[in-house]
């Protein structure tokens, strides 16, 4: 190293530290930005259940009921708009959960 300079080797391995650091932040913030996005997806996939309903099957003597989207008695996917959910609550053989209490705002009162 003449004169104090530093050596190309010097600097190259510098460089490639500096490059390891960023790509760690850069692999950080992408982690960061993918779970932020998951989040925003559960989210808006509980506010969409929201404002759907669900029919739980009769299973033997048991009426079926109708819960609201959201509702954890009952977990399916099959969800159902709200002209369905008041046809549902037309039926003799469907009851509203009454945990959830789905028929709210659905009869014309």
């Amino acid at each position: 190293m003449p004169g104090g300079d530093i050596s190309d080797l010097d600097k190259n391995r510098a460089l490639v530290e500096w490059l390891r650091y960023q790509l760690r932040h850069a692999e950080k913030r992408v982690r960061e930005l993918e779970s932020a996005e998951q989040a925003e997806r559960r989210r808006s996939g509980l506010a969409r259940a929201e404002q759907m309903w669900k029919i739980q099957p009769r299973r033997s003597a048991e009426t079926a009921l109708l819960h609201r989207g959201g509702c954890g008695l009952y977990k399916s996917g099959a969800l159902i708009d709200r002209e369905a959910a008041i046809g549902a609550l037309c039926e003799p053989d469907i009851a509203p959960c009454e945990v959830c209490a789905p028929e709210t705002g659905l009869r014309q009162e």
